[in-house]
């Protein structure tokens, strides 16, 4: 993680259009992470969760802009389509993610808060550093080091994320917990892990 202002005023811009994507998907009654995919400075995808819409565990914000960008690509353009990208990103990519985004060879990851559950980006795992090797355990192929940078706008992000788990997920198919009424007052200062449903 790094401090706020190791971040760029470019870096930060980029960051309120993915928190954009959080805020919708929080307006959705979907875990509010929100992505967005950039190349030479230009916005070319936005995702955000659809976890609970579509019922599909890996249906997360990475995912759905990448969707998006291969829904446009055919051939062998789909090899090399994000060799220049940048993703911004409200919280730190999940292990399947950050194996996704390491595999696509993403430029750099730059992400908000950690995800002490699930992280890839090295809060569970070193995916970032470690890199995926080749498919079916071909140890010729070396990872792909994944440039990652945490911390930009954490605690915003870190409040996205309590709004919504203060009320629990009612489209969770097994609470852990009783679902609390939904309260207009801000959440209380307690931690929070960054999870997705």
């Amino acid at each position: 993680m790094e401090p706020e202002e190791a971040f760029t005023e470019n870096d930060r811009h980029f960051m309120l259009l993915a928190f954009e994507e959080a805020r919708g998907a929080l307006a959705r009654g979907e875990v509010p992470i929100g992505c967005i995919i950039v190349q030479d400075d230009e916005v070319i995808a936005a995702g955000s969760n659809l976890t609970n819409e579509s019922r599909n565990a890996t249906r997360h914000a990475e995912m759905d802009a990448v969707d998006k960008i291969f829904a446009n690509i055919a051939g062998p353009d789909r090899n090399h389509a994000f060799e220049r990208c940048r993703l911004f990103v409200t919280c730190e990519p999940c292990i399947m993610c950050a194996g996704a985004l390491s595999l696509l060879r993403f430029a750099q990851v730059v992400y908000g808060c950690r995800n002490d559950r699930f992280g890839g980006c090295g809060s569970i795992l070193s995916i970032h550093e470690n890199g995926c090797g080749g498919c079916g355990g071909d140890t010729t192929v070396p990872g792909f080091k994944l440039r990652c940078r945490g911390g930009l706008m954490a605690e915003e992000a870190v409040t996205l994320l309590k709004e919504f788990y203060a009320t629990g997920n009612p489209k969770a198919p097994k609470p852990h917990r009783p679902l609390a009424p939904v309260s207009k007052g801000t959440p209380d200062a307690g931690t929070v892990t960054a999870g997705r449903a």
